[in-house]
């Protein structure tokens, strides 16, 4: 037996959990919010490490071998040759790299270009799009930067000592917008398209691999990126899908190759045990709930769940396409949401409520589509986010997915994945662990729940969507 810790720092608090080795088990925790202003895009590093050492306090670190860290993602720490900050951090999907990420785009010759270039095309959030940015409106501390981190690769480096070598990950690599899980390789020419020069990238670890030791003496694994950390801490393996329940929305699935999608849909990520984690994000989820829980004067979520629950399949004939923000999934940016089916009998709050529900898991089941039809296997979907436990989502959800649907207790799985990264990393140090799978460690408590008899059901309401898609926006996901 022996003790690890995780370490998952996010956009706005820095949470810790200590693990038993051989088991998972939470032995300890700590926690402690950023400083500062909790939704700046411009921050500066030293405050992620303040919080760090607050989540810390009280021995809670105390006989830990090795730790893993897992950070926020779409971040960019830009250092100088001598590895001073050259400016603060960007983080966040920050809007002001919007037309920055649009020039890429076109700069490289389309979404087609750099889906096969990168696996993804870039977003204001991505570091490649910071840095276009950057570039742009801040000539002068862009001509300055000599290296680029993100936040992972950042406090890895400082709870190292600052050493000569920096290093990442493949998971947190793959989200930057300059390194193709494909080929496991840098792009520097697409760093140079974006910010005029070149710049030092950090070296990309193996999973099992471990950046150094600190100067106390403890093991630093890779370390991974906040979406892969939750992978790991999840226990994610082929044939599992999660299922992001956020304003937006995502649908991820573990498979066993990077995906090139010309249209720009999928963006393929890379985990952090050696696999791929292609990615489909839509633009609304819960926004359509409360969307219609404020239009039907219902007070909370909860309370258009049980509205829900009074209608039928279908919804009386309901259908809502929820493209309230406009669409990423189908690419349908500049649409409106659509309801269809409007008869006397069918204006009622409860079917209204209903059709909310099935809108917004049918958009999801769409986005999950996109990748099976490029071979990904789902037999399981893991149901993240508040409105997981809603009645109405819980009952929809396994017959419109057509899959056995897991929520998970809430726990924090990217420290635990980032714990669990430790415990592998300090298991093949020692000779203990393969580097080829990581430790079994417990699997999250979860709810299980089964599409049963409910599936044909299920599957006739989600043929009502699309044919109604179909008749709004003909050929909206090609032929």
């Amino acid at each position: 037996m022996g003790i690890v810790a995780g370490l998952d720092s996010s956009a706005e608090f820095t949470r810790i959990v200590v693990c038993d080795t051989d088991t998972g088990a939470v032995l300890r925790q700590g926690y402690a919010a950023h400083p500062g202003e909790p939704k700046a895009v411009d921050v500066d590093p030293q405050n992620w490490l303040l919080s760090l050492g607050e989540a810390a306090t009280g021995g809670l670190l105390e006989g830990v071998e090795a730790i893993g860290v897992s950070a926020q993602q779409n971040g960019l720490v830009p250092l100088d040759a001598q590895g001073g900050l050259v400016r603060p951090a960007l983080v966040r999907n920050d809007k002001r790299a919007q037309v920055a990420a649009a020039d890429l785009v076109e700069s490289l010759g389309g979404r087609q270009a750099w889906a096969e270039a990168v696996g993804c095309v870039p977003g204001a959030g991505q570091p490649v799009a910071k840095l276009r940015w950057l570039a742009r409106a801040e000539p002068e501390q862009a001509g300055r930067i000599a290296m680029v981190l993100q936040p992972h690769d950042w406090l890895v480096w400082q709870l190292l000592g600052r050493p000569a070598r920096r290093t990442t990950d493949r998971g947190a690599a793959s989200g930057t917008g300059y390194w193709s899980a494909r080929t496991g390789s840098y792009r520097p020419d697409l760093v140079e398209l974006a910010l005029g020069h070149q710049a030092v990238l950090p070296e990309v670890l193996g999973p099992a691999e471990a950046a150094g030791i600190t100067p106390e003496g403890l093991l630093v694994s890779a370390g991974t990126g906040e979406t892969m950390a939750a992978a790991l801490g999840l226990g994610l393996g082929s044939g599992d899908a999660v299922v992001s329940l956020g304003a937006s929305g995502s649908v991820m699935a573990v498979h066993h190759e990077a995906l090139a999608d010309p249209s720009g849909m999928i963006t393929s990520f890379a985990d952090a045990t050696g696999m791929h984690l292609p990615v489909v994000s839509t633009s609304n989820a819960v926004r359509t709930l409360r969307g219609t829980a404020e239009m039907l004067g219902a007070e909370s979520l909860e309370e258009l769940s049980a509205l829900a629950l009074k209608s039928t399949p279908g919804a009386s004939g309901l259908v809502l396409l929820p493209y309230l923000e406009g669409e990423r999934t189908p690419d349908l940016p500049h649409t409106a949401g659509t309801l269809s089916g409007l008869r006397r009998e069918s204006m009622k709050p409860e079917h209204m409520a209903r059709a909310a529900f099935e809108g917004m898991l049918c958009a999801l089941t769409d986005a999950m589509d996109v990748l099976r039809r490029r071979g990904v296997e789902v037999r399981r979907v893991f149901l993240l986010g508040a409105a997981a436990s809603l009645p109405a989502v819980q009952a929809l959800a396994p017959a419109l997915f057509g899959a056995q649907v897991v929520v998970p207790q809430p726990a924090d799985y990217a420290a635990l994945g980032a714990a669990r990264q430790a415990a592998w990393a300090l298991g093949v140090a020692r000779g203990t662990l393969a580097p080829s799978a990581p430790p079994a460690w417990q699997g999250a408590a979860a709810q299980v729940l089964e599409p049963g008899e409910e599936l044909a059901v299920g599957q006739a309401v989600r043929q009502q969507y699309v044919a109604t898609r179909e008749q709004v926006h003909p050929g909206a996901f090609g032929s």
